[in-house]
């Protein structure tokens, strides 16, 4: 195999490992009359009913591993996944599956939560709730208060993902935002027993970070919701949706209750278990590429900022490894995952990966045997069909033969048309899963 190759069945090697169904067949387990979820055993003749809910990208995948295991067991579920993340198969049994727009919600998201919230009303204290989450889920599970509408809210949501600001700040707005985030669904489990897994897309997997953390107490408030907002618009209050901002005024004044905090009774039955993080992706990498006789290096599972810096990094990486063979001789792979940001100026058309990968071919010009393939394991990088793309020292000729200047290109953010010209564009579909970007290095 060449090296494009190689890149490719490495990638696909990770996407199957951070498989959720499998994930959750890993976590929960039926002997007998005995559920066990990772630590935690229930006898189920002691429960009255089993609920299944659940958002997320993932969630449509491990919502089938959960109906193979406890079938008819389960009373009523739901789940709520992103646009083409539902199973082919799978439907049509105890946990149904439906779809909204990620990463601005729908009113098919409003009215998927509504539903869902539907099935908690009927919960006792006789009963166990299993939550299923993953990324994606911050958009898909929404309750807004009164005074905001679904307008209000795409518009702050997309204004801070334009302005480049990290998932985890996105998060507390929208926590803030909503009356199901930081913790708050748990108010509608009526005392039941609740054990959620949960499938991290976020760096170092804290949990009130993912989905923004539906089921577990949230550390934020409202003060440093609207710290963000004003930081992102320079004070301007204009930028921001009035009702937002008079919503946040309010929360601050304690006139709206907050998100779950830790001792809140709430929290006494509830059980949580990441499953699957974005260190299970980069692992299998590591394995394919020992398989495939390369020597892999984890660079770190920890990768943040501006996707065109890091781009520049992973380049300079490869002129290091081609002039002096550190930090390993070739034929290697650097492998690394994380989740950069891009701050829109231009008006393409994108994702982090895709220019993550045009910048580190701009800087990789002309050096000889390297490779970068930069994709989201989702399959979806940024409003695109493509999971990201893939470069090399060749790519910049191979595009100024083209007649592209592959500066207007990144500087008008159209990474996108950039490689599909090219044919470098990587496409594999939903994939059903969400744990984080994966990069990998080749130097061969």
């Amino acid at each position: 195999m060449n090296t494009r190759d190689i890149a490719l069945a490495v990638f696909r090697t990770s996407l199957a490992s951070a498989d959720p169904a499998g994930a959750v067949r890993n976590h929960m387990t039926l002997s007998g009359e005995i559920l066990k979820v990772g630590p935690e055993f229930f006898p189920l003749q002691a429960l009255r009913h089993i609920l299944v809910v659940g958002a997320g990208k993932a969630s449509a995948a491990m919502a089938w591993a959960c109906e193979e295991l406890l079938g008819e067991r389960i009373h009523k579920g739901l789940v709520l996944t992103k646009d083409g993340h539902a199973p082919t198969s799978g439907k049509g049994g105890k946990i149904r599956v439906l779809e909204g727009a990620h990463p601005i919600p729908d009113e098919r998201c409003l009215s998927g939560t509504q539903e869902l919230l539907s099935i908690l009303s009927e919960a006792t204290e006789e009963d166990l709730v299993i939550c299923l989450i993953s990324g994606g889920g911050s958009a898909l599970l929404e309750d807004l208060p009164e005074e905001i509408t679904l307008s209000d809210l795409a518009a702050v949501t997309d204004f801070l993902l334009r302005c480049g600001a990290p998932i985890q700040e996105i998060n507390v707005v929208r926590k803030h935002l909503s009356r199901v985030k930081g913790g708050q669904l748990l108010r509608h489990m009526q005392g039941a027993a609740v054990v959620s897994l949960v499938i991290s897309d976020v760096i170092g997997a804290p949990l009130s970070a993912i989905a923004s953390g539906p089921t577990v107490p949230d550390p934020s408030t409202f003060q440093e919701a609207t710290d963000i907002l004003m930081r992102y618009c320079g004070g301007e209050k204009s930028d921001i949706p009035p009702a937002i901002v008079s919503y946040f005024e309010k929360g601050i004044r304690g006139n709206v209750l907050e998100t779950l905090k830790e001792g809140d009774p709430a929290l006494s039955r509830s059980r949580t278990l990441v499953i699957a993080g974005n260190r299970s992706a980069a692992d299998a990498a590591i394995k394919a590429c020992l398989q495939q006789g390369i020597s892999p290096v984890l660079l770190t599972a920890y990768l943040e900022g501006e996707a065109r810096e890091a781009g520049k990094m992973f380049a300079a990486i490869a002129r290091e490894i081609r002039a002096t063979g550190n930090p390993s001789p070739v034929p290697c792979c650097m492998v690394a995952s994380g989740e950069t940001t891009v701050t829109v100026k231009g008006k393409g058309l994108g994702g982090r990966n895709q220019e993550l990968a045009l910048s580190a071919a701009m800087a990789m010009d002309g050096l000889p045997d390297v490779l970068l393939l930069a994709g989201a394991t989702d399959g979806s990088d940024g409003p695109t069909d493509a999971a990201g793309a893939i470069a090399s020292g060749d790519t910049i000729r191979r595009a100024r033969a083209q007649g592209m200047n592959p500066r207007e290109y990144l500087d008008q953010n159209d990474a996108y048309h950039f490689f599909d010209n090219l044919g470098d564009l990587i496409r594999t579909g939903p994939t059903g899963t969400n744990v984080n970007d994966l990069y990998l290095l080749f130097c061969m």
